[in-house]
């Protein structure tokens, strides 16, 4: 349980996918205009990813790892970022269907982000992340989730500081990206503070 929690823990502030790590980039800068929209894209993702994880873990160790199938010479592991590919690519086709048919505005307010989900680095990030450090099924399913949540929280808090950003007088070179991408360095300056946490 103990080990459970530090993997979480770590994931979602510690080793920040967005801001410790620089995954995900495109989909932070781009869908963080409104704290609804980006709490949206956040559920998307986190939805995603934890699912991925899980989907990813289980065809890993019984499919791609297989032992009976390495005994006999054949090693299928080369295949695991195309085969991560897919899986990621139907789960974000899944989402994008829900949106549609459920929650038309939020889908028309995504955009493109939302099918841009599959590229998202981040996502593939977990995936391979949960191989490389030898997690679990329910290891690999706690980092994807907490690794979501980060993702949702330096979202939402970018958009929240956004919004805020636009009442303010800004001299007229630091208007527009710039003071975004000011603002994205200093909450990564910030969370550098939570490094010495675990």
């Amino acid at each position: 349980m103990k080990e459970l929690l530090l993997v979480a823990i770590g994931s979602a502030i510690v080793n920040n996918v967005v801001l410790s790590q620089f995954l995900g980039i495109c989909p932070f800068l781009g869908v963080s205009k409104k704290t609804e929209t980006a709490a949206g894209m956040g559920g998307a993702v986190v939805f995603v990813i934890t699912i991925s994880s899980f989907v990813t873990a289980l065809i890993y160790k019984f499919i791609l790892a297989n032992s009976y199938l390495m005994s006999k010479g054949i090693d299928l592991t080369y295949l695991k970022t195309i085969v991560y590919i897919l899986v990621i690519a139907a789960l974000v086709q899944f989402v994008e269907m829900f949106l549609k048919k459920s929650i038309p505005a939020l889908y028309k307010s995504l955009g493109v982000y939302l099918p841009l989900i599959t590229t998202n680095c981040a996502v593939l990030g977990v995936a391979l992340t949960n191989v490389t450090k030898e997690y679990s099924i329910l290891e690999s399913v706690v980092n994807g989730f907490a690794t979501a949540v980060g993702f949702l929280i330096a979202i939402v808090i970018m958009a929240g500081l956004r919004e805020k950003i636009e009442y303010n007088d800004i001299p007229k070179p630091f208007q527009g990206t710039a003071i975004v991408l000011i603002t994205a360095c200093l909450m990564s300056i910030a969370f550098m503070g939570f490094s010495g946490m675990i």
